[in-house]
């Protein structure tokens, strides 16, 4: 019975581990959500996965965040105003996530970004024949993360860890 104890204990932190692995990224660094940076460079490189979370951090009114269609991106238009408050943290899906700022100019002016996350499960990129977005970050498994080959260690190491504990 204590080993069945122990074993429930194990996997659920090795489920808690691999839960963890999302990164969390804050959007134009030190600079933050302004008019100003460039936010494709500030993407590039990165190897954004489903699950990360992104903040804003930015002036409270002075700036939005909004979630926007590839379409409203590229027109720097939105029906919706989007978050005002001063810090927005939103958690990337796999595929194309598009950001904008609402207010006057500022998404003309580049306060936009376009980010193409991985799916977390897999590790690999959107599927083919998807195109990633303008200045979004070429997505390749060869540039997938580290943390992404845990979960399916972490998987086996609890398969051998229940082998064992039935003997």
């Amino acid at each position: 019975m204590a080993s069945s104890s122990a074993l429930i204990a194990l996997l659920v932190v090795l489920g808690c581990a691999a839960a963890a692995s999302a990164t969390t990224y804050t959007v134009g660094d030190t600079q933050g959500w302004m008019v100003g940076p460039d936010y494709s460079t500030w993407a590039s490189g990165k190897p954004f996965v489903a699950g990360d979370k992104l903040v804003f951090n930015y002036a409270s009114q002075a700036h939005t965040v909004t979630e926007v269609t590839k379409s409203d991106y590229d027109a720097c238009s939105s029906t919706a105003n989007g978050e005002s408050g001063g810090t927005t943290t939103t958690t990337l899906k796999a595929g194309d996530n598009y950001y904008i700022c609402t207010v006057g100019t500022h998404c003309s002016a580049g306060m936009k970004l376009a980010i193409t996350a991985a799916d977390s499960s897999s590790g690999s990129p959107p599927a083919a024949g998807t195109p990633p977005a303008p200045g979004a970050p070429p997505t390749t498994p060869s540039s997938a993360p580290a943390r992404l080959h845990a979960v399916p260690v972490l998987a086996a190491a609890a398969g051998v860890l229940v082998k064992l504990a039935l003997f």
